[in-house]
């Protein structure tokens, strides 16, 4: 399905506000975008009034412009580094930034690595959706679990095979070969859908399995999603993942998925905010994938913000620490309003209430910062 109404595309509204707001190259955990800052700025608290941040590059245009905005209204400063989830994670347990951004909650080595605990607040939602190329099908396809699963394991080969015409009745499937393309790098993309397939087939599950990098049975491998996307676009019968937004960006056909409920869901952003209206445990470190919701999509996901629960640390003051949280608070409830037009999902009601419970149990030497 192509979706027309999303008109500010988000590669371009992101190169707006590298332009406008002079956001410049840092060299930090190998370089990335730095946004609304100043490079002096320190995790440990400076009389420096810019706070600092690293992590996902997904999330660096809504924070580019959930910033600028900020900066407009609160006269706070705050300089984000995009370098990666991994990257962002591994500076702030160095504490060399006050806060993280990561596309998946950590894991237990990246949890035993940190000296005191974190929390994780969701700050946004994304969506992983497959994309495919066949020009003479002018119907949206329908894809199940179970058929997705054989299609990535190489045992539905050909695009009118039984199994894809059972869910696309009276659609014209042709003959042609499926060409399976897939990341050659690691990704938080790759995660995500990794980690659908391995809940809903148990086989994917035991020979392949789920995350960043995994050893695809079959397939073309392209680097981030401009290389999936070609792969899609030069090859006919070619069919691979790609981020929501990017398919939107680039006004590629993609399928809807069957979710949990029974339900064939397209993904947009109306379905990836109701993926999340789920019961989301008080750590908020949830997946998305194979979501309850009945009207969820469901290869959605989180993306979160991680800071130390006790702020007092290093030479940090309380009045540095209120301003962190307080900008937290501020993107989870206002700043979802710059959400949509950039093609992120605005949070789920469900996520936003765990967020501000999150928030509200960060202390400042044993006490709340936020009452």
């Amino acid at each position: 399905m192509k979706l027309n109404s999303f008109k500010i595309k988000r590669s371009l509204v992101a190169g707006a506000f590298i332009a406008l707001f002079s956001i410049s190259l840092v060299s930090c955990g190998g370089g990335g975008g730095s946004t609304s800052g100043s490079d002096s700025a320190s995790a440990g608290g400076s009389d420096d009034n810019t706070l600092v941040g690293a992590g996902s590059s997904f999330d660096a245009p809504l924070f580019s412009k959930q910033f600028s905005e900020y900066d407009k209204a609160n006269k706070q400063k705050i300089n984000y580094q995009s370098v990666g989830s991994g990257a962002g994670i591994s500076q702030l347990t160095a504490k060399t930034v006050e806060f993280g951004a990561s596309d998946a909650p950590m894991n237990s080595k990246q949890d035993s690595a940190v000296t005191s605990p974190v929390v994780h607040i969701p700050v946004t939602e994304g969506a992983v959706v497959l994309s495919y190329n066949l020009p003479d099908v002018k119907d949206t396809l329908m894809l199940t679990p179970a058929v997705l699963a054989d299609i990535f394991l190489g045992k539905i080969t050909k695009w009118n095979d039984p199994k894809i015409a059972a869910a696309n009745k009276g659609v014209k499937l042709p003959a042609t070969s499926i060409v399976i393309a897939h990341r050659s790098d690691g990704s938080g993309t790759s995660n995500i859908f990794t980690t659908y397939l391995a809940k809903v087939s148990d086989e994917w599950m035991t020979k392949v399995g789920k995350g960043s990098s995994v050893n695809w049975p079959i397939g073309l491998g392209g680097k981030g999603n401009e290389g999936v996307a070609g792969l899609i676009k030069q090859t006919p019968g070619a069919i691979g993942y790609i981020e929501l937004a990017y398919a939107v960006q680039n006004n590629m056909a993609f399928a809807k998925m069957q979710n949990k409920a029974g339900n064939f869901i397209t993904p947009s952003i109306a379905s990836v905010t109701a993926a999340a209206n789920i019961q989301i445990p008080a750590d908020t470190k949830v997946s998305l994938t194979n979501t309850d919701a009945a009207d969820g999509y469901p290869i959605s996901s989180f993306s979160w913000v991680i800071i130390y629960k006790e702020q007092k640390y290093g030479d940090r003051t309380l009045d540095r620490a209120t301003r962190l949280v307080k900008l937290l608070s501020w993107m989870i409830h206002d700043g979802q309003q710059y959400s949509s037009a950039l093609t992120y999902a605005p949070l789920s009601p469900a996520a936003v209430t765990a967020g501000d419970a999150v928030l509200k149990s960060v202390t400042f030497d044993g006490k709340p910062i936020l009452q």
